[in-house]
């Protein structure tokens, strides 16, 4: 009760948030996101063929340095990106975002496939990309 006495007499709480829904719903987002997406996956089987290599050579290992680097990045930005946007934006079904929320626990490929089969389908984009166009001519 004490709540909505402050609710109707201005004093609730205003709603604030840190990210703007252009940088998750956009065309430039959505080109980012899948480029991300795209680094997670190399990073993953990239882990794979040095682990079933044995190791990097000692002349490889700066180059191999930045490409970690730079998959690590690209996996970070995907898995922080599709979670705000399973939480925020996406339409589908409530037991689809369990199920999906659960696949991306898996590192570098959950968030990944995320981005690739249900965010670049997803309504929240295409009506964005129809206002941005519209938008532009």
């Amino acid at each position: 009760m004490f709540r909505t006495e402050l609710a109707l007499r201005g004093f609730g709480m205003q709603r604030y948030e840190y990210i703007n829904k252009k940088w998750i719903v956009s065309p430039t987002a959505r080109r980012v996101y899948r480029i991300s997406a795209s680094l997670s996956v190399a990073l993953f089987f990239g882990l794979w063929v040095v682990l079933f290599e044995g190791g990097i050579a000692d002349t490889s290992a700066p180059i191999a340095r930045l490409l970690l680097f730079v998959g690590a990045l690209g996996a970070g930005i995907t898995f922080v990106g599709m979670e705000y946007f399973l939480f925020r934006f996406d339409d589908s079904h409530p037991l689809k975002q369990v199920v999906w929320f659960c696949v991306m626990l898996f590192p570098l490929l959950g968030a990944a496939l995320y981005c690739f089969l249900v965010y670049s389908r997803s309504n929240a984009l295409k009506s964005s990309a129809e206002h941005a166009e519209g938008a532009s001519v």
